[in-house]
């Protein structure tokens, strides 16, 4: 009798590590996809993409590169002091979109030019991404809006 009850824990045991190795690996082909790392231009330019993968890509728009096509498409610079990236979208813009002003983009790279599916702009006058100002800040261009210039 013992030999059975052991028997059978040793088989619940195998079935639940059985499970729980193919539930963590349907869990992590479901999330291919939904994971798109954060890069700033100058690690685009030093590293760049391979063709097809999406990722997120933030700085500073540009001044005097925001060009407003046909319909909805836009098209800008951006940058974060060390390198600029064109940049692609077709859709309608955050109302906070501007030139020098934080941007987040989804989207890949295309002959060259980020093409973004996404845009997110900053939503008030002082928040900007945490990976936006780790990057402004590690080119040395951050400049603090909170705190008074001087």
């Amino acid at each position: 009798m013992r030999g059975l009850k052991k028997k059978r824990r040793i088989q619940i045991i195998a079935v639940a590590a059985v499970a729980l190795v193919v539930s963590t690996a349907m869990i992590g082909y479901a999330m291919r996809d939904g994971i798109n790392y954060f890069r700033a231009p100058a690690q685009v330019v030093s590293d760049p993409p391979r063709p097809g993968e999406v990722f997120r890509i933030g700085g500073l728009v540009e001044a005097g590169t925001l060009v407003r096509g046909q319909g909805e498409t836009v098209s800008f610079n951006v940058t974060d002091g060390a390198a600029s990236i064109p940049v692609s979208y077709t859709g309608i813009l955050p109302d906070l979109f501007g030139e020098n002003q934080g941007m987040v983009g989804t989207g890949e790279m295309e002959n060259g030019t980020f093409v973004a599916r996404e845009i997110l702009a900053k939503h008030d006058e002082t928040y900007m991404p945490k990976e936006v100002i780790d990057a402004l800040k590690q080119q040395g261009v951050y400049e603090d809006p909170s705190k008074p210039a001087g």
